[in-house]
């Protein structure tokens, strides 16, 4: 697998068509952060960690409105890729659907939201959207 954060993504994206409940993820720590700040934000309900094997996996669940059962997020978007990756500073950083999403970045103090970003002045690779 060349790009594992697009395969990340793309599981929760197959997941949340099929209407699963729960999908399960290969672990690593970069997507351990991702999955904490997705539970953060309110996008998934819940999250474990499961340390079998050599690698472990994430499971998640995911997260429906009661009434229309149409899912917290309505799209992901994987933006730096290993071929082309994108760079931003503090100043240039993006606003997702005007604000109403978030930019997942990897800074030198770790991964964050765009608007964390924006408040410790620092910038770094913007790894996908989410709204």
């Amino acid at each position: 697998m060349t790009d594992p954060i697009a395969d990340y993504l793309t599981r929760l994206r197959n997941a949340i068509m099929a209407k699963h409940r729960v999908v399960e993820i290969p672990a690593s720590n970069l997507k351990k952060e991702m999955t904490k700040i997705l539970f953060e934000k309110g996008y998934i309900l819940n999250y474990k960690f499961e340390e079998e094997g050599p690698q472990g996996t994430i499971k998640v669940a995911l997260k429906y409105d009661v009434v229309s059962k149409k899912n917290a997020i309505k799209a992901l978007k994987r933006v730096s890729k290993p071929g082309l990756r994108k760079y931003v500073g503090y100043k240039d950083m993006p606003r997702v659907l005007n604000g109403l999403g978030i930019a997942i970045l990897s800074t030198s103090r770790g991964v964050m939201t765009n608007k964390e970003a924006v408040d410790l002045k620092i910038g770094g690779e913007v790894l996908c959207y989410v709204y």
